[in-house]
């Protein structure tokens, strides 16, 4: 399993010009979701994207997590960050 984060003040997913998932303040995921994924790999993702201190405090510093600041999460599907890169015309583009 691997997750992409990118913290975020505002983010959307429109499919077909509708909106199906919206978030202020908080981080955005792409996650990918390997073969043989158990849910005790899904809980500790879960758990590090959600303590991942990636918010600054009061001074600055990097210190908060999107849970401290009442952040929200938008998580994406992304079965791309699984693929295999190994051979084929995605590795050509990774070579670049």
């Amino acid at each position: 399993m691997k997750a992409l984060i990118q913290r975020v003040t505002r983010a959307k997913v429109t499919v077909e010009q509708q909106i199906v998932g919206e978030i202020d303040s908080g981080l955005l995921v792409l996650l990918g979701i390997d073969a043989g994924d158990t849910e005790s790999v899904a809980d500790r993702l879960a758990s590090k994207v959600t303590n991942y201190r990636v918010f600054a405090d009061d001074a600055g510093h990097m210190n908060q997590s999107v849970r401290d600041i009442g952040g929200e999460l938008l998580v994406v599907s992304q079965f791309t960050l699984s693929a295999s890169t190994k051979k084929g015309a995605a590795s050509l583009l990774l070579c670049r």
